[in-house]
């Protein structure tokens, strides 16, 4: 496996080589030479040229170009402050992944693999785990908001930078809905078991749905809650998020106790009734929970001392969050046949209590903190999609409306506003299973693209400070990258068809307009 993996390290450095010499990154500057070993650059990252060494702006160039590394105390936020520290950003990533795999996501995978989708849920988690590593890396070596975009941008060039946000857009704003979406369930069923009444399922459910309402109305209420929070500062939404995140631990914690109590371990011996097909597409089905991690690096621009602190959020959020999805499934499972869960993906977990106990109680204490579990992850997947929009902004990908922060409350307002207009669209009116699997090829493409990137920027610029070094390289950053293409394969067509037609979409806009409004070719501009 190491020597596989050497040979495919030294195969993306040829390529890597090969670009330098057509593009000239090494460029003469006043008879010397610009290193791209070196730390870190100057802001704009554009050295003074002359008519005599001025490189030709050819169309391949510009759109390969790639995107400086600044170092974090000499680049400009743009307005944002430095204020989360080293827990709240790990309550960002945790907050941001427990909830949607185990509230409702997991009686959605079931049926899909049977009581093997405890394998599903360890294939997602080592796929997610190899990823976060080679996150934690470039995390430590690119410390700035924009996550997997801005790490494409450093080491791939523009156009793969746009290609990677295409997949982070639809991630996190498809993610924000999905999530949303299940919310209605556990709060009708919160309101049931301590008022007797219910939101009318024609106002719960959308048009698409198996048994159609109206609209959703309790996920559209959820996201403007969201972006209410989100407005107020990043500083009081990360300190919200810390005591939700506490409390849906400590709920699910509860879920396990009770639910070991009634194992049966004969809910296991058909142990992979759908065959390797069906873990394979549980796992597809799952991945999407792990976009907190993924979240845990959009917030560069807002984190104190983000080379050291954002590797640590990274690693701890996914050793909690493996930890309990593992523990949970197998007490799911333990408690009742895999049949049972088809029909159970509202309030799927608040039902199996109630079916244990024969109580009301115990499902009560679980949907509340359903509730407060799913307010978490919408919290932090909208602030990671405004994020994502704030750095695109800032680099001309998007309209520099997008890059303007609130003075008063140093959050970017634009963009808030404009993600909790689109995911209430998107939540009021697609279910659910619609949405989960255009979340996961998303994420699994970001995290794809990550791995390569290690690869990349480890052979381009060796000499970078690395707080933070992917352990066993390159076999890890391969295996992570073997073990995306592996979930990726498990995927149905028609979610390759609406991924491939977002993908052209995002595309088309930046070869008619982002490529030229990039402040790359600004800079390249000025320097003529």
């Amino acid at each position: 496996m190491v020597g596989i993996a050497a040979a495919l390290e030294k195969r993306i450095g040829v390529g890597v080589d090969r670009f330098d010499r057509v593009f000239g990154v090494r460029e003469a500057v006043s008879g010397s030479t610009i290193s791209r070993s070196a730390p870190f650059v100057s802001t704009l990252g554009v050295p003074a040229m002359t008519s005599s060494n001025r490189p030709a702006s050819s169309l391949r160039s510009q759109l390969l170009r790639k995107k400086p590394i600044v170092d974090p105390d000499q680049q400009s936020s743009g307005g944002l402050e430095r204020t989360i520290g080293t827990f709240q950003l790990t309550m960002f990533g945790v907050g941001a992944t427990i909830g949607t795999g185990i509230f409702f996501v997991l009686s959605l995978a079931v049926p899909e693999a049977g009581p093997a989708v405890v394998l599903s849920f360890l294939a997602a988690g080592i796929a997610a785990g190899l990823a976060a590593i080679c996150y934690a890396e470039m995390a430590s070596a690119v410390p700035v908001s924009g996550s997997t975009y801005s790490y494409a941008y450093v080491t791939m060039g523009e156009v793969v930078a746009m290609g990677v946000a295409a997949c982070l857009l639809l991630e996190y704003g498809v993610s924000s809905a999905a999530v949303a979406v299940g919310w209605s369930g556990y709060l009708n069923e919160l309101l049931n078991n301590l008022f007797g009444f219910t939101i009318p399922h024609a106002l719960s459910a959308a048009p698409g749905d198996a048994d159609p309402g109206i609209m959703n109305l309790p996920a559209v209420v959820l996201i403007v809650l969201c972006a209410v929070l989100l407005i107020r500062g990043a500083s009081e939404s990360a300190a919200v998020n810390a005591v939700m995140v506490v409390i849906k631990l400590g709920v699910l914690a509860l879920f396990a106790i009770v639910g070991f109590t009634a194992f049966d371990s004969g809910n296991f011996s058909d142990f992979m009734p759908l065959g390797a097909a069906g873990v394979t597409a549980a796992a597809g089905t799952i991945f999407f929970s792990f976009i907190g991690l993924d979240a845990v690096s959009t917030a560069g621009d807002e984190v104190k001392d983000p080379q050291k602190t954002m590797p640590r959020a990274i690693i701890a959020a996914l050793i909690v969050v493996i930890v309990f999805y593992l523990v949970v499934a197998v007490a799911a499972l333990g408690t009742q046949p895999w049949t049972d869960f088809a029909g159970q993906e509202e309030a799927g977990l608040a039902e199996i209590l109630r079916n244990v106990t024969g109580q009301a109680w115990p499902a009560t204490i679980l949907a509340a903190g359903a509730v407060i579990s799913i307010f978490s992850v919408t919290l932090v997947t909208m602030y990671g999609q405004t994020r994502i929009l704030f750095a695109m902004g800032r680099d001309g990908m998007l309209p520099k409306a997008f890059a303007k922060v609130s003075p008063r409350t140093h959050t970017p307002v634009n963009n808030t506003i404009v993600v909790a207009v689109v995911i209430s669209i998107l939540a009021a009116f697609i279910p659910l299973d619609k949405l989960a699997d255009l979340v996961s090829i998303g994420t699994l493409v970001a995290f794809i693209v990550v791995s390569i990137g290690v690869i990349v920027l480890r052979r381009s610029m060796p000499d970078l400070e690395r707080p933070f070094k992917v352990p066993g390289y390159p076999v890890t950053p391969v295996l992570s990258v073997l073990a995306c293409l592996y979930i990726l394969s498990g995927l149905h067509w028609t979610t390759w068809f609406w991924f491939g037609l977002w993908l052209a979409v995002v595309l088309a806009f930046y070869w008619f307009w982002g490529r030229h409004h990039s402040t790359l070719r600004g800079a390249e501009q000025d320097a003529r």
